[in-house]
């Protein structure tokens, strides 16, 4: 079955946080590296905790998605 409109645009959406969030991990982590490097290990952690909680949250929206196209979560017109 396909996918409606509001569901193709849910799914897009989700899909699209996701990667933002993906893309903001890897630039945070440079960052934190940075930091590290600089003698500021303490951000630098701060940073990578915070990087975890966006790749936790980028697999949760992942999964959001898949639910969308596989029709477990369903929006009407």
């Amino acid at each position: 079955m396909l996918l409606n409109k509001p569901e193709q645009e849910l799914r897009r959406d989700l899909q699209a946080i996701a990667s933002d969030l993906r893309w903001s991990a890897v630039d945070m982590k440079a960052i934190a590296q940075r930091l590290d490097q600089a003698g500021n290990p303490a951000d630098a952690q701060m940073l990578l905790r915070m990087c975890e909680v966006f790749e936790k949250t980028e697999m949760r929206l992942a999964s959001y998605a898949n639910e969308v196209k596989a029709h477990k979560i369903n929006l009407t017109v």
